[in-house]
């Protein structure tokens, strides 16, 4: 390619590019400048892209007329609880990158292949096993079965493939246990991991939808994703309060995604290199 067209070639790409970045962009911006416009001019016949009449009526409609509150709290715990299942995760990969024992590489393969079998066929048995304990319809059923999961001891396994085995050996002859070693020296070093994790943890639990959906009967058990299908079907025709409560949704994981993007990038890169 001559060096002249390089430069033509490459605004074209960039130009084509930024106008898919905004066309991708304008339903994100209507729905969330459409949260703070009252009902009526939502419903325009001349609607306006700018809120003329600012206000947050909608977002206070949501804790008042439905119980938000609540739904945001049982998300919040599910949050909580799977970041305690990442350290569950990166304790899994751990010992199947530094340890040797009988039937390791079976175990590991076995993990492997559970991400293979989608999560809908497995909801059933799970959901049978958690009703012989007494479970469903409690928080510790919907909390418990997504605290591990195979992907996530993959990527810790793979990046602490990449640590030194002498680090770990020092550590050892200076007298410090296993869980001092774990807590001290590899979690420290599986930093860029735990952040790339940690973002995928939080939106995971932020949007739990199905399973919260199945094992809980009680409304007051339900999250923030299925307390927003409910919004939809108690308020079809009020289209203001839908745009905030998807609004709601919506802003926490853009602002964390649009700041730790980087993060999650460079996590799969690294965790992908031996």
């Amino acid at each position: 390619m001559d060096v002249r067209v390089k430069p033509v070639y490459r605004g074209i790409v960039i130009l084509v590019l930024l106008i898919g970045a905004v066309a991708m962009c304008i339903p994100f911006v209507w729905m969330i400048l459409s949260s703070f416009k009252p009902e009526s001019e939502v419903t325009s016949l001349t609607p306006s892209f700018w809120p003329q009449q600012p206000t947050m009526h909608n977002f206070e409609r949501l804790f008042t007329e439905m119980n938000f509150g609540g739904y945001l709290w049982n998300t919040l715990i599910i949050v909580f609880f799977s970041f305690i299942g990442l350290f569950l995760n990166a304790a899994a990969g751990y010992a199947f990158a530094k340890f040797k024992f009988p039937g390791r590489n079976v175990l590991y393969y076995l993990v492997l292949g559970t991400m293979m079998i989608p999560s809908q066929v497995t909801m059933i048995p799970v959901y049978l096993i958690l009703n012989e304990m007494s479970l469903t319809n409690t928080m510790a059923g919907i909390v418990l079965p997504g605290m591990v999961n195979a992907f996530g001891i993959f990527l810790f396994r793979q990046f602490m493939t990449t640590i030194p085995n002498d680090l770990i050996e020092a550590s050892r002859l200076d007298g410090a246990g296993e869980v001092r070693t774990f807590f001290q020296l590899i979690i420290p070093i599986a930093k860029p991991i735990f952040a790339v994790q940690g973002i995928l943890t939080f939106i995971g639990g932020w949007n739990s939808f199905l399973w919260p959906l199945i094992v809980a009967n009680d409304e007051s058990l339900y999250t923030l994703s299925v307390g927003l299908q409910l919004l939809k079907g108690q308020y079809g025709g009020d289209f203001a309060i839908q745009m905030a409560g998807a609004s709601f949704m919506v802003i926490p994981i853009l602002i964390i995604f649009i700041f730790a993007q980087r993060h999650i990038i460079e996590g799969y890169t690294i965790s992908g290199m031996k």
